[in-house]
């Protein structure tokens, strides 16, 4: 028997807030998956042409570059942002994954 998922099939209800969390982090995947098949697994897996600075590192520097867009968008450019908090939350969730398979080969 398949196991219910706790995000997408709460047991109890949950606040309008979460369940808006919840599409925007569909969204999320979404992008990060349209991405990956688009560009190739460069973030995880990238090429090294100019830097040979590790995955986690250059995750970093794009995590930064969006952090910047996000500050110079709260200064009023009249762009929304969303597809910023997108790759934002997109290059967060791929640290996590790279740092979890990093922690995973030195146990």
């Amino acid at each position: 028997m398949p196991r219910r998922c706790p995000i997408c099939s709460p047991s109890a209800p949950v606040s309008e807030a979460v369940q808006r969390a919840h599409a925007f982090l569909g969204r999320v995947a979404a992008t990060l998956t349209e991405k990956n098949l688009r560009y190739g697994d460069s973030a995880a897996n990238p090429l090294r042409v100019f830097s040979r600075a590790a995955v986690d590192e250059q995750l970093r520097v794009r995590i930064d570059d969006k952090l910047s867009r996000l500050a110079r968008l709260a200064r009023g450019t009249g762009e929304d942002g969303e597809d910023t908090l997108l790759d934002l939350c997109g290059y967060l969730a791929l640290l996590a994954a790279v740092s979890d398979r990093t922690s995973d080969q030195t146990d």
